[in-house]
């Protein structure tokens, strides 16, 4: 089968098109680098053509509402409007669970945009909502960043091993359009300043956490089921603290 992976050179879509490659389908990373942009529409026509499925786990370069919901509209609406003309069969996307909670932030809006068109489209769809990626602790951290210390909330989060949401995807697109939405989650909750506090004793980093019942979320107020999945949602084999033992060592 022939699976075009939109995104495909970046964390995510590259090891989707490996681990699609090893099971012996024709998986293509389409990116800017390869001379695929769904922005401006470049290379998109010949790179689907032949495709019988698409993968898009691109992500918008910017977390401000009004760049993120450009990049999800721009590129949503040409690549769908692509994937009609060559007659794609099974469009699945990459998204974020709570985005139908979040709206105060305009990220999880600009998500909750693709989506829409991805649900309006005539295209069989399915769509994987996962939570937090492990390493994007780092990122939290430095957004609650105040001098030495790091004031983060207090909210349940329940992050997830990256393979562990690329095997996900692999097993979505080879299976039947769902036209529904799925979710995976890390086989554990934790709050979030827990989660920080965590990753900076296994790194030695002596700053000290902050926990803030009202903190914010990359500008937003959440709660426990903000980011926290549903009762049916997938769940990772890979703990924290597996993810913990490598991070140190690859660091």
């Amino acid at each position: 089968m022939k699976i075009v992976v939109i995104g495909g050179t970046g964390l995510i879509g590259s090891q989707v098109v490996s681990g699609l490659k090893a099971l012996g389908h024709d998986a293509v990373a389409a990116s800017p680098n390869t001379g695929v942009n769904t922005l401006t529409g470049e290379g998109l026509a010949q790179a689907l053509v032949g495709a019988q499925a698409v993968i898009d786990v691109a992500n918008s370069p910017s977390f401000e509402a009004e760049a993120a919901l450009d990049f999800f509209r721009t590129s949503g609406t040409n690549l769908l409007a692509a994937e009609q003309d060559a007659g794609v069969a099974h469009h699945v996307a990459l998204s974020v669970v709570g985005t139908d909670r979040l709206t105060s932030s305009g990220y999880f809006r600009a998500k909750l945009a693709q989506e829409e068109l991805i649900k309006a489209s005539p295209t069989p769809w399915t769509i994987l909502r996962s939570t937090q990626f492990f390493p994007f602790v780092a990122g939290i951290i430095q957004s609650g960043s105040v001098g030495d210390e790091v004031h983060l909330s207090s909210a349940m989060v329940q992050p997830v091993a990256a393979e562990d949401v690329v095997q996900a995807l692999i097993e979505l697109v080879l299976d039947a359009p769902l036209n529904d939405t799925v979710e995976i989650a890390g086989p554990d909750a934790i709050r979030m300043d827990a989660f920080a506090q965590e990753y900076l004793a296994a790194q030695e980093d002596r700053r000290k956490i902050v926990a803030e019942p009202k903190g914010l979320y990359f500008g937003a107020v959440i709660d426990d089921r903000s980011l926290t999945p549903g009762s049916a949602a997938r769940l990772g084999a890979t703990t924290l603290q597996d993810w913990l033992r490598r991070a140190v060592v690859a660091d």
